[in-house]
């Protein structure tokens, strides 16, 4: 009786498995549903660390959050190549802008994120269990992007905080996930946020995901990423008036290397790439 028991336990635990050779939906199900599976419980391991060695909200826990979370990227066999890591050597406060593809982002913001650096993020991620928790923990800022009034003045708080704690801020200028192959459009929050700072702008890219990531494919597999931190963009000597030419020279400068890493021709883009 025992050994039947284990017998079925066995079949079972193997179970999946068995379907995922066998349909490629369920695998990209299962194995998405792993990924979040994993997102909760390393969460949940690394807040108790955030609260026994900083005590509550602050900037330092992303250490230990990036430490952790740099693990899940063995478990499904995602490869980093970083190109440009010296340019994240500089004195004071930025803005860090980057390609935002999909959740795996998460891996690729870890693996590379820089001291003192925090991120905007959309303020229905506070409610995301453990991952919420560890984001509060680690200092991310928090916008309704439903209310235009209240992030222009999370904007202004965020600007005056980066200078009076020598933060850096990682912003996704893209305002969404985007796995189409190219980049969408760029919003100009980061411009101005960049500009009532005064601080310089980095852009991060990161290669397309698609040849092993693909929703619209079922594909999720594992691959390699490429990524390249730019040289800074000083805005000093910029004003508001400058803004819609600052957001489309770095569109368009990301966007090539963006074809570069992912190895695909460059298309010209001929449409307004400036967003609200």
């Amino acid at each position: 009786m025992d050994l039947g028991w284990l017998l079925w336990t066995f079949l079972l635990l193997l179970l999946p498995f068995i379907i995922m050779e066998i349909s490629s939906t369920f695998k990209f199900h299962f194995k998405i549903t792993s990924y979040c599976a994993l997102c909760l419980l390393l969460s949940a391991l690394a807040a108790p660390m955030c609260l026994l060695r900083n005590g509550g909200r602050t900037v330092e826990n992303m250490r230990i959050i990036s430490r952790v979370v740099r693990t899940l990227k063995y478990f499904f066999g995602i490869r980093f190549e970083v190109r440009g890591l010296e340019n994240f050597q500089i004195d004071g406060p930025c803005v860090i802008i980057s390609n935002h593809q999909s959740i795996l982002d998460m891996m690729g913001l870890m693996e590379i994120l820089p001291d003192r650096c925090v991120q905007i993020a959309k303020k229905e991620l506070m409610y995301a269990g453990s991952v919420g928790l560890i984001t509060y923990l680690g200092g991310v800022i928090y916008i309704n992007r439903n209310r235009t009034s209240d992030a222009k003045s999370i904007m202004a708080a965020v600007a005056e905080a980066m200078i009076s704690d020598n933060l850096k801020v990682w912003v996704y200028p893209e305002g969404t996930r985007n796995n189409s192959g190219d980049l969408l459009p760029f919003k100009k929050g980061a411009f101005h946020l960049a500009l009532q700072a005064q601080v310089p702008i980095i852009p991060v890219v990161y290669s397309s995901f698609t040849s092993f990531y693909n929703q619209k494919k079922n594909l999720f597999t594992g691959g390699t990423i490429k990524v390249e931190i730019l040289p800074k963009i000083d805005t000093s000597d910029l004003s508001e008036k400058d803004i819609a030419d600052l957001t489309e020279r770095c569109h368009q400068t990301m966007r090539q290397v963006f074809f570069r890493l992912s190895n695909k021709p460059y298309e010209a883009n001929e449409q307004s790439n400036c967003g609200q």
